[in-house]
């Protein structure tokens, strides 16, 4: 039982911090049908933000959450400006797009290790001590954190995309660009919104990986893999399913490091996803779409 309740405490938060930064990624795949590249990158500049603003700045450590945030929010319009903004009416966008946001990415990562080296920080935004046992497993505050951030995180995003006249100008042009264009919606608009949003999460989930690891320049790689393989599970641009997809995702990482050992983790996630993806190509929670001619 004490396994059991191990695995789900574990995967929840595993699939807590997989979840925002996968829900960001299919975010961005249903708006441009592309994937940004500089995700990752975006992560680690989330964690190096808190780190900033409590040691360099000197604000106080509850701050530096919303402070990375917004500093997520204009990395991502940086992004757009940068890249998208140039490539969106051009031929194969989609392709160039990636290319160019890899080596943004990389420019990102570079940057970070020029100025703060190579040497791992510990993140200054957590929490420690543990808040109780369930069985006989130790539940930490950490945890906790994560699971809150997270919850708020996706709750307001979902009425953010159904409740407000921006959400819906999102749902539109993911639906349909030029039919959105029609109708009046401001598509580029549109579209430095949705790499906001996507970097916002971004970079809290940065931030919350690194309360578990260390802030490094490259720590966003691992998680952005981890992010693609939830929406390809999920089923692209599938913006609920990619949560869902996070948790089960998290609860399988779990499953594998608590029975037999950590290494152990991705392997048996890929197992479960190409067994997946070969049971329903179009991902567990994505649609079949029919071309009639």
């Amino acid at each position: 039982m004490d396994y059991l309740i191990q695995i789900i405490v574990s995967g929840l938060t595993l699939g807590s911090m997989y979840a925002l930064s996968a829900v960001g990624l299919s975010l961005v795949w249903g708006s441009f049908n592309c994937l940004n590249m500089a995700h990752g990158s975006v992560m680690a500049l989330g964690a190096y933000f808190t780190l900033i603003a409590v040691d360099s700045i000197g604000f106080p450590v509850w701050v530096s959450l919303p402070f990375a945030m917004v500093g997520g929010a204009l990395v991502g319009t940086a992004v757009y400006y940068l890249s998208v903004h140039w490539m969106l009416n051009t031929r194969n966008y989609e392709t160039n797009i990636i290319i160019a946001t890899f080596g943004i990415g990389m420019v990102m990562e570079n940057g970070l290790l020029k100025i703060f080296g190579g040497y791992p920080y510990a993140q200054p935004l957590t929490v420690q001590g543990v808040a109780g046992l369930i069985g006989n497993v130790p539940v930490n505050y950490r945890s906790i954190v994560i699971w809150v951030v997270a919850a708020v995180l996706m709750v307001a995003l979902g009425l953010l995309l159904t409740r407000t006249r921006a959400g819906r100008a999102i749902r539109a042009v993911a639906q349909n660009r030029d039919g959105a264009k029609l109708m009046g919606v401001p598509v580029a608009r549109v579209y430095v919104q949705v790499l906001m949003l996507a970097s916002l999460l971004a970079a809290v989930s940065g931030i919350l990986i690194s309360t578990t690891l260390q802030i490094v320049p490259y720590m966003g790689a691992n998680p952005l893999l981890k992010a693609f393989i939830v929406i390809c599970l999920a089923g692209l641009g599938n913006i609920l399913g990619a949560l869902y997809a996070a948790l089960l995702v998290g609860l399988v990482e779990a499953s594998a490091s608590t029975l037999w050992a950590p290494q152990y983790g991705f392997p048996v996630i890929l197992v479960v996803v190409i067994l997946a993806l070969i049971w329903r190509p179009e991902g567990l929670f994505g649609r079949v779409m029919v071309a009639r001619q």
